[in-house]
C-alpha cells in the first residue's frame, strides 16, 4: 500500500500555518506544564539526594522518621560513638557529629511572611561530614559562642539572614559569621550553630540525629545490625543517602500527581482544539481526499495521512514546550518540605527521561484528537468526495 508524502502532509499543514500555530501552541502549553512539574519532582528528589553521603550513616530514634521528629539521649550518643568501624580525621577524632535539629521562623525577602528554617546544630566535624559544604563567605562560628553561618539560599531568601547581622531566637542573640553553599544539597536551606549552644537555648535534653562516617561503606550491614541489636538503643541505623530519598517522596509524590493532573485537565482542551483542526483539515480538503482515493491511495493511506499530520502537529507543540521548560532550569524556587515543615530551595531538573516522557504525552494528545477526523477521512467514498469538490 502506497503512503502518501510526507511533503504533502507539511505542505497543508504550512497553508493552514495560522491554525497549525494556535493549535501547536496549545498544545505546547500543555507539555510545558506537564514537562515543569517532572522538572520539579526530580529537582526535589535530586536535591534531597545530594544531601546524603554514600559512606555517611544517620541514626535516628526508631520510628521518627525525620530528625525534627527523633531524640537520642546522650547516654546513646556516647554508645554510638564507641562503635566499631567509624572513620577517623586527620587528627584522629572519629568523624561523628551529634545534632540537635529544631526549626525557627524568619520573614521572606520575597513578601516578609514567616516561614519555617532549619536550624542545625553541629561542629567542625560535622562540616568535615560534608564535602559537599564550604563556606563562601565569613567563618566557622566558635565552639560555645552565639554565633551561626548560613546556607546561601537562607541567606537569599530571608530577611535578616547577611554576613555580620544579629539573628534573634530562643530568647538570645545570635551572629551571622559566615554564609556557606552547599553545592545542590538540602543543606543550603539551613542554619547552622554550635551544637551545645544551641541545645542549651532551646532547652534540649537530647540530640535528634547522630551522624557517622565509615571507614569502609561496605560494613553499613555491620553496624546496622550492632545498632537495631543493642538493648540500650530504642534507634535505627539509615545510610544518609537512603534516608533523604525517603525524605524526598512523599512532597515529589504530592507535586507529581497534582500536577499531571492539572496537565492531564488542561490536555483536554488541547486535544479538543487539535480535533477542531483536523475536522476542519478533512472538510477543507475533501477534493483532495476524492483526488488521493482516485489516484489509488487506499483508506489506509488517507487515515495515516492525517494521523501523521496530527502527530507534527503535536511534536512541534511539544518541541517548543519543552524549549520553554528548559528555561526553568535558571530558577530557584522553594517550598515546605512535608518531612520537616521546613523551607527547601531547590532547581528545576531536566533530565533525558523528562525529554521523552513529554514528546510521548504531545504525540498521544496528537494521536486522541487526530484519529477520529482521519478516522472519517478515510471512510470517505470517492464518488461523495468528487462530487463536494
Amino acid at each position: 500500500m502506497a503512503a502518501v508524502p510526507l511533503t504533502y502532509i507539511a505542505r497543508n499543514l504550512w497553508v493552514r500555518r495560522v491554525t497549525t500555530l494556535l493549535t501547536a501552541a496549545g498544545m505546547a502549553l500543555v507539555v510545558y506544564v506537564f514537562a515543569t512539574v517532572l522538572m520539579m519532582t526530580e529537582g526535589i528528589r535530586a536535591t534531597l539526594v545530594a544531601t546524603g553521603q554514600p559512606d555517611n550513616v544517620i541514626v535516628l530514634r526508631k520510628g521518627a522518621g525525620a530528625e525534627i521528629n527523633s531524640g537520642i539521649t546522650r547516654g546513646q550518643a556516647a554508645i554510638l560513638e564507641t562503635l566499631p568501624g567509624i572513620a577517623t580525621d586527620a587528627a584522629g577524632r572519629a568523624l561523628v557529629s551529634k545534632e540537635p535539629v529544631v526549626l525557627n521562623n524568619l520573614p521572606k525577602r520575597s513578601n516578609g511572611k514567616a516561614s519555617n528554617v532549619t536550624l542545625r546544630g553541629t561542629s567542625e566535624l560535622g562540616l568535615g561530614l560534608r564535602p559537599q559544604v564550604r563556606l563562601v563567605e565569613g567563618r566557622l562560628f566558635r565552639p560555645g559562642s552565639s554565633e551561626v553561618i548560613a546556607g546561601r539560599a537562607v541567606a537569599s531568601g530571608f530577611q535578616g539572614v547577611d554576613l555580620g547581622a544579629t539573628l534573634r531566637f530562643a530568647g538570645r542573640d545570635w551572629t551571622v559569621v559566615g554564609i556557606f553553599d552547599a553545592g545542590k544539597s538540602g543543606f543550603g536551606s539551613e542554619i547552622w550553630a554550635d551544637s551545645e549552644q544551641l541545645m542549651q537555648a532551646f532547652r534540649r535534653q537530647s540530640f535528634s540525629s547522630v551522624v557517622f562516617r565509615l571507614a569502609d561503606a561496605e560494613t553499613f550491614e555491620r553496624a546496622r545490625v550492632l545498632v537495631d541489636e543493642d538493648p540500650r538503643l530504642t534507634l535505627e541505623a539509615k545510610r544518609e543517602v537512603r534516608f533523604y530519598a525517603e525524605q524526598s517522596e512523599a512532597l515529589a509524590t504530592f507535586i507529581g500527581i497534582l500536577g499531571t493532573s492539572l496537565a492531564v485537565i488542561f490536555s483536554v482542551g488541547a486535544v479538543v482544539g487539535a480535533t477542531i483542526t483536523m475536522f476542519g483539515s478533512v472538510a477543507s480538503r475533501i477534493g483532495e481526499i476524492g483526488t488521493l482515493r482516485a489516484l489509488g491511495f487506499r483508506r489506509g493511506a488517507v487515515l495515516g495521512a492525517f494521523l501523521l499530520e496530527a502527530l507534527l502537529l503535536s511534536l512541534v507543540g511539544g518541541v517548543v514546550g519543552l524549549a520553554g521548560a528548559t528555561l526553568m532550569q535558571a530558577v530557584n524556587v522553594s517550598t515546605t518540605n512535608f518531612a520537616t515543615f521546613a523551607e527547601l530551595a531547590f532547581q528545576f531538573t531536566m533530565t533525558p527521561r523528562i525529554v521523552v516522557q513529554s514528546l510521548l504525552f504531545a504525540l498521544l494528545m496528537g494521536v486522541v484528537g487526530g484519529f477520529v477526523p482521519a478516522w472519517r477521512a478515510a471512510r470517505l467514498k470517492i464518488v461523495d468526495c468528487l462530487r463536494a469538490a
